[in-house]
Protein backbone atom coordinates (compact mmCIF):
# COMPACT_ATOMS: atom_id res chain seq x y z
CA UNK A 1 0.00 0.00 0.00
CA UNK A 2 1.20 3.51 -0.95
CA UNK A 3 1.17 5.79 1.91
CA UNK A 4 -0.30 9.45 1.41
CA UNK A 5 -0.03 12.76 3.15
CA UNK A 6 -3.58 11.80 4.03
CA UNK A 7 -3.09 8.81 4.93
CA UNK A 8 -0.58 9.79 7.63
CA UNK A 9 -2.30 13.50 8.72
CA UNK A 10 -5.51 11.03 9.23
CA UNK A 11 -3.08 8.66 11.66
CA UNK A 12 -2.00 11.78 13.19
CA UNK A 13 -4.95 13.00 14.41
CA UNK A 14 -6.34 9.63 15.42
CA UNK A 15 -3.17 9.12 17.36
CA UNK A 16 -3.69 13.09 18.63
CA UNK A 17 -7.61 11.96 19.29
CA UNK A 18 -6.42 8.92 21.67
CA UNK A 19 -3.14 10.73 23.44
CA UNK A 20 -5.75 13.51 24.67
CA UNK A 21 -8.99 11.19 25.70
CA UNK A 22 -6.21 8.92 27.42
CA UNK A 23 -4.45 12.08 28.83
CA UNK A 24 -7.79 13.17 30.32
CA UNK A 25 -8.58 9.64 32.00
CA UNK A 26 -10.57 8.20 29.36
CA UNK A 27 -10.20 4.44 29.19
CA UNK A 28 -8.65 3.04 26.34
CA UNK A 29 -11.47 0.95 25.21
CA UNK A 30 -13.96 3.78 25.35
CA UNK A 31 -11.17 6.32 23.99
CA UNK A 32 -10.97 3.85 20.73
CA UNK A 33 -14.82 3.56 20.68
CA UNK A 34 -14.89 7.54 20.38
CA UNK A 35 -12.49 7.39 18.19
CA UNK A 36 -13.96 5.14 16.08
CA UNK A 37 -16.65 7.37 15.80
CA UNK A 38 -15.56 9.66 13.74
CA UNK A 39 -16.59 10.53 10.30
CA UNK A 40 -12.99 11.77 9.48
CA UNK A 41 -11.30 8.57 10.31
CA UNK A 42 -13.83 6.45 8.35
CA UNK A 43 -10.93 4.37 7.08
CA UNK A 44 -9.81 3.27 10.01
CA UNK A 45 -13.02 2.23 11.59
CA UNK A 46 -12.42 -1.67 11.14
CA UNK A 47 -8.97 -1.53 12.80
CA UNK A 48 -10.03 0.35 15.40
CA UNK A 49 -13.61 -1.98 16.18
CA UNK A 50 -10.57 -5.10 15.68
CA UNK A 51 -8.49 -3.59 18.57
CA UNK A 52 -11.55 -2.71 21.12
CA UNK A 53 -12.85 -6.72 20.41
CA UNK A 54 -9.26 -7.91 21.50
CA UNK A 55 -8.90 -5.66 24.11
CA UNK A 56 -12.31 -6.72 25.59
CA UNK A 57 -11.34 -10.23 25.24
CA UNK A 58 -8.87 -9.55 27.74
CA UNK A 59 -5.74 -9.03 25.38
CA UNK A 60 -3.17 -6.12 25.99
CA UNK A 61 -3.00 -3.13 23.84
CA UNK A 62 0.26 -4.76 22.21
CA UNK A 63 -1.08 -8.05 21.62
CA UNK A 64 -4.24 -6.86 19.97
CA UNK A 65 -2.32 -4.68 18.02
CA UNK A 66 -0.19 -7.83 16.71
CA UNK A 67 -3.03 -9.53 15.91
CA UNK A 68 -4.73 -6.49 13.43
CA UNK A 69 -2.14 -7.22 10.54
CA UNK A 70 -1.22 -4.96 7.57
CA UNK A 71 -2.19 -1.14 9.33
CA UNK A 72 0.19 -0.60 12.31
CA UNK A 73 3.69 -0.31 11.05
CA UNK A 74 6.09 -2.37 13.36
CA UNK A 75 7.62 1.03 14.76
CA UNK A 76 4.14 2.14 16.32
CA UNK A 77 3.40 -1.31 17.61
CA UNK A 78 6.86 -1.38 19.28
CA UNK A 79 6.51 2.56 20.93
CA UNK A 80 2.95 1.60 22.02
CA UNK A 81 3.96 -1.60 23.53
CA UNK A 82 6.81 0.70 25.46
CA UNK A 83 3.84 3.12 26.60
CA UNK A 84 1.62 0.52 27.98
CA UNK A 85 4.42 -0.89 29.97
CA UNK A 86 5.43 2.17 31.17
CA UNK A 87 1.66 3.77 31.80
CA UNK A 88 2.63 6.39 29.53
CA UNK A 89 0.78 5.08 26.71
CA UNK A 90 -0.80 9.04 26.06
CA UNK A 91 2.64 10.21 25.57
CA UNK A 92 3.69 7.21 23.05
CA UNK A 93 0.31 8.59 21.14
CA UNK A 94 1.30 12.19 21.33
CA UNK A 95 5.21 11.25 20.09
CA UNK A 96 3.47 8.89 17.35
CA UNK A 97 0.80 12.00 16.45
CA UNK A 98 3.61 14.55 16.04
CA UNK A 99 5.87 12.04 14.22
CA UNK A 100 3.42 11.34 11.66
CA UNK A 101 2.15 15.15 11.30
CA UNK A 102 5.99 16.08 10.23
CA UNK A 103 5.84 12.73 8.35
CA UNK A 104 3.25 14.16 5.97
CA UNK A 105 4.46 17.88 5.92
CA UNK A 106 7.58 16.43 4.77
CA UNK A 107 6.31 14.17 2.08
CA UNK A 108 4.17 16.99 0.56
CA UNK A 109 6.40 19.43 0.51
CA UNK A 110 9.13 16.33 -1.46
CA UNK A 111 5.42 16.28 -3.96
CA UNK A 112 5.55 19.79 -4.49
CA UNK A 113 9.19 20.27 -4.93
CA UNK A 114 9.04 17.13 -7.37
CA UNK A 115 6.20 18.25 -9.70
CA UNK A 116 7.99 20.64 -12.09
CA UNK A 117 10.35 18.24 -12.29
CA UNK A 118 8.31 15.01 -12.99
CA UNK A 119 6.31 17.20 -15.65
CA UNK A 120 9.89 18.03 -17.72
CA UNK A 121 10.81 14.52 -17.58
CA UNK A 122 7.74 13.41 -19.12
CA UNK A 123 8.18 15.87 -21.79
CA UNK A 124 11.36 14.75 -22.64
CA UNK A 125 10.72 11.23 -22.45
CA UNK A 126 7.67 12.44 -24.92
CA UNK A 127 9.49 14.58 -27.37
CA UNK A 128 12.94 13.02 -27.69
CA UNK A 129 14.12 11.48 -29.62
CA UNK A 130 13.35 14.39 -32.05
CA UNK A 131 13.84 12.03 -35.21
CA UNK A 132 10.96 9.37 -33.71
CA UNK A 133 9.07 12.55 -33.04
CA UNK A 134 9.01 13.64 -36.81
CA UNK A 135 8.11 10.15 -37.85
CA UNK A 136 5.35 9.53 -35.51
CA UNK A 137 4.03 13.14 -36.59
CA UNK A 138 4.62 12.31 -40.04
CA UNK A 139 3.00 9.29 -39.58
CA UNK A 140 -0.07 10.78 -38.20
CA UNK A 141 -0.29 13.56 -40.39
CA UNK A 142 -0.25 11.15 -43.98
CA UNK A 143 -2.16 8.58 -42.75
CA UNK A 144 1.04 5.78 -42.29
CA UNK A 145 0.60 4.60 -39.30
CA UNK A 146 2.92 1.68 -39.43
CA UNK A 147 5.49 4.51 -38.96
CA UNK A 148 4.27 5.36 -35.74
CA UNK A 149 5.11 1.91 -34.37
CA UNK A 150 8.67 2.59 -33.54
CA UNK A 151 7.92 5.77 -31.83
CA UNK A 152 5.33 3.86 -29.98
CA UNK A 153 6.89 1.11 -28.71
CA UNK A 154 10.17 3.55 -28.04
CA UNK A 155 7.59 4.89 -25.64
CA UNK A 156 6.51 2.25 -24.34
CA UNK A 157 9.87 0.32 -22.67
CA UNK A 158 10.62 4.05 -21.25
CA UNK A 159 7.60 4.74 -19.36
CA UNK A 160 7.13 1.29 -18.91
CA UNK A 161 10.91 1.02 -17.53
CA UNK A 162 10.10 4.38 -15.80
CA UNK A 163 7.46 3.36 -13.60
CA UNK A 164 8.54 0.01 -12.50
CA UNK A 165 11.42 1.53 -10.70
CA UNK A 166 9.07 3.86 -9.26
CA UNK A 167 6.62 1.20 -8.18
CA UNK A 168 9.69 -1.04 -7.01
CA UNK A 169 11.21 2.15 -5.10
CA UNK A 170 7.94 2.73 -3.27
CA UNK A 171 7.76 -1.04 -2.43
CA UNK A 172 10.83 -1.34 -1.39
CA UNK A 173 10.67 1.84 0.98
CA UNK A 174 7.43 0.08 3.23
CA UNK A 175 7.79 -0.73 6.47
CA UNK A 176 6.10 -3.89 6.39
CA UNK A 177 8.36 -5.95 4.97
CA UNK A 178 10.45 -8.44 7.01
CA UNK A 179 13.80 -7.68 8.83
CA UNK A 180 16.25 -9.31 6.01
CA UNK A 181 14.44 -7.06 3.07
CA UNK A 182 14.69 -3.54 5.62
CA UNK A 183 18.08 -5.00 6.24
CA UNK A 184 18.69 -4.86 2.20
CA UNK A 185 16.92 -1.37 2.02
CA UNK A 186 18.93 -0.16 4.79
CA UNK A 187 22.46 -0.98 3.33
CA UNK A 188 21.49 0.20 -0.04
CA UNK A 189 20.48 3.16 1.21
CA UNK A 190 23.26 3.69 3.04
CA UNK A 191 25.83 4.11 -0.14
CA UNK A 192 23.32 7.58 -0.94
CA UNK A 193 24.35 11.15 0.52
CA UNK A 194 22.36 12.96 2.48
CA UNK A 195 19.99 10.39 2.51
CA UNK A 196 21.32 7.58 4.46
CA UNK A 197 22.16 10.60 7.48
CA UNK A 198 18.33 11.32 7.34
CA UNK A 199 17.83 8.16 7.97
CA UNK A 200 20.02 7.62 10.48
CA UNK A 201 18.92 10.52 12.02
CA UNK A 202 15.20 9.18 12.38
CA UNK A 203 16.21 5.94 13.38
CA UNK A 204 17.85 7.39 16.14
CA UNK A 205 15.29 9.82 17.40
CA UNK A 206 12.74 7.09 17.26
CA UNK A 207 14.92 5.00 19.48
CA UNK A 208 15.06 7.79 21.69
CA UNK A 209 11.65 8.39 21.96
CA UNK A 210 10.74 4.99 22.88
CA UNK A 211 13.35 4.68 25.19
CA UNK A 212 12.88 7.86 27.30
CA UNK A 213 8.99 6.02 27.20
CA UNK A 214 10.18 3.16 29.57
CA UNK A 215 13.09 4.27 31.30
CA UNK A 216 11.00 6.86 32.53
CA UNK A 217 9.00 4.51 34.06
CA UNK A 218 11.17 1.81 35.08
CA UNK A 219 11.09 -0.35 32.68
CA UNK A 220 14.10 -2.85 33.18
CA UNK A 221 16.90 -1.71 31.17
CA UNK A 222 18.16 -4.24 28.91
CA UNK A 223 14.27 -4.46 28.19
CA UNK A 224 13.86 -0.83 27.34
CA UNK A 225 16.80 -0.91 25.37
CA UNK A 226 15.53 -3.98 23.21
CA UNK A 227 11.73 -2.13 22.67
CA UNK A 228 13.57 0.68 21.96
CA UNK A 229 16.04 -0.81 19.48
CA UNK A 230 13.21 -2.32 17.54
CA UNK A 231 11.28 1.11 17.30
CA UNK A 232 13.72 2.42 15.42
CA UNK A 233 13.04 0.38 12.74
CA UNK A 234 16.60 -0.05 12.14
CA UNK A 235 18.09 -3.36 11.74
CA UNK A 236 21.52 -1.91 11.93
CA UNK A 237 20.68 -0.70 15.63
CA UNK A 238 18.73 -3.56 16.49
CA UNK A 239 21.88 -6.08 15.83
CA UNK A 240 23.89 -3.94 17.71
CA UNK A 241 21.45 -3.93 20.98
CA UNK A 242 20.79 -7.44 20.40
CA UNK A 243 24.63 -7.35 21.16
CA UNK A 244 24.43 -5.66 24.50
CA UNK A 245 22.64 -7.96 26.80
CA UNK A 246 25.14 -10.12 28.43
CA UNK A 247 27.51 -6.87 28.84
CA UNK A 248 24.09 -4.96 30.47
CA UNK A 249 23.32 -8.04 32.65
CA UNK A 250 27.33 -7.80 33.70
CA UNK A 251 27.04 -4.60 35.14
CA UNK A 252 28.46 -2.03 31.86
CA UNK A 253 25.96 1.03 31.53
CA UNK A 254 24.35 1.85 28.59
CA UNK A 255 26.69 5.04 28.10
CA UNK A 256 29.62 2.81 27.83
CA UNK A 257 28.66 1.11 25.55
CA UNK A 258 27.06 3.23 23.40
CA UNK A 259 30.47 5.48 23.44
CA UNK A 260 31.80 2.31 22.22
CA UNK A 261 29.44 1.66 19.05
CA UNK A 262 30.08 3.10 15.49
CA UNK A 263 26.17 3.21 15.21
CA UNK A 264 25.58 5.96 17.47
CA UNK A 265 27.25 9.78 16.58
CA UNK A 266 29.26 11.45 19.16
CA UNK A 267 26.82 13.94 20.07
CA UNK A 268 24.41 11.49 20.82
CA UNK A 269 26.09 9.25 23.26
CA UNK A 270 27.97 12.47 24.88
CA UNK A 271 24.65 13.73 25.62
CA UNK A 272 23.17 10.44 26.87
CA UNK A 273 26.38 9.96 28.99
CA UNK A 274 25.63 13.55 30.62
CA UNK A 275 22.51 12.57 31.47
CA UNK A 276 23.01 9.02 32.49
CA UNK A 277 25.85 10.72 35.32
CA UNK A 278 23.71 13.53 36.70
CA UNK A 279 20.45 11.48 36.49
CA UNK A 280 18.71 13.12 33.83
CA UNK A 281 18.18 10.45 31.38
CA UNK A 282 15.16 11.44 30.53
CA UNK A 283 15.61 14.98 29.78
CA UNK A 284 18.66 14.18 27.68
CA UNK A 285 16.30 11.38 25.80
CA UNK A 286 13.67 14.22 25.24
CA UNK A 287 16.75 16.89 23.84
CA UNK A 288 17.99 13.49 21.55
CA UNK A 289 14.53 13.04 19.99
CA UNK A 290 13.53 16.36 18.73
CA UNK A 291 17.10 17.26 17.89
CA UNK A 292 17.22 13.96 15.57
CA UNK A 293 14.10 14.07 14.21
CA UNK A 294 14.92 17.37 13.14
CA UNK A 295 18.41 16.78 11.84
CA UNK A 296 16.59 13.98 9.97
CA UNK A 297 13.60 15.78 8.56
CA UNK A 298 15.81 18.56 7.20
CA UNK A 299 18.22 16.19 5.77
CA UNK A 300 15.47 14.85 3.74
CA UNK A 301 14.51 18.39 2.59
CA UNK A 302 17.79 18.82 1.24
CA UNK A 303 18.33 15.59 -0.47
CA UNK A 304 15.09 16.48 -2.68
CA UNK A 305 16.07 19.56 -3.44
CA UNK A 306 19.62 18.83 -4.65
CA UNK A 307 17.83 15.49 -6.14
CA UNK A 308 15.41 17.96 -7.92
CA UNK A 309 18.25 20.61 -8.94
CA UNK A 310 19.94 17.30 -10.63
CA UNK A 311 17.54 16.04 -12.05
CA UNK A 312 16.75 19.34 -14.18
CA UNK A 313 19.98 20.13 -14.55
CA UNK A 314 20.69 16.52 -16.62
CA UNK A 315 17.84 17.05 -18.63
CA UNK A 316 18.44 20.49 -19.64
CA UNK A 317 21.93 19.21 -20.89
CA UNK A 318 20.16 16.42 -22.54
CA UNK A 319 17.73 18.36 -24.52
CA UNK A 320 20.45 20.59 -26.03
CA UNK A 321 22.70 17.64 -26.80
CA UNK A 322 19.72 16.14 -28.59
CA UNK A 323 18.50 19.85 -30.50
CA UNK A 324 21.97 19.89 -31.52
CA UNK A 325 22.58 16.39 -32.56
CA UNK A 326 19.75 16.63 -34.21
CA UNK A 327 20.12 19.57 -36.51
CA UNK A 328 23.94 18.39 -37.28
CA UNK A 329 22.38 15.40 -39.05
CA UNK A 330 19.66 17.74 -40.77
CA UNK A 331 22.30 19.98 -41.92
CA UNK A 332 24.75 17.60 -43.24
CA UNK A 333 21.99 15.59 -45.15
CA UNK A 334 20.98 19.15 -46.54
CA UNK A 335 24.90 20.17 -47.32
CA UNK A 336 25.26 16.61 -49.31
CA UNK A 337 22.20 17.71 -51.69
Amino acid sequence: MIITPGQLNRRAELYRQLGSMIAAGTPLIKALELAGGNRALRSSQTTILALVRHLQAGLTFAESMKRVHGWMPEFDVALLAVGEESGKLDGSFKLLAEYYATRAKVIRDTIAGLVVTVATLHVFFLVFPLNLWIQFAQGLLFGNYSQCIPFLLQKAVVFGSAYAGVLLFLYAGQGRRGEPWRALVESVLGWVPILRTARRDLALARLAGALEASTSAGVPIVKGWEMAAAASASPRLRREVSRWKSSLEGGTTPAELVNQSRSFPEMFASLYHTGEISGQTDDALHHLQSFYQEEGFRALRLFTRIMNGTIYGLVALMVAYQVIHFYLGYFGQAFQF
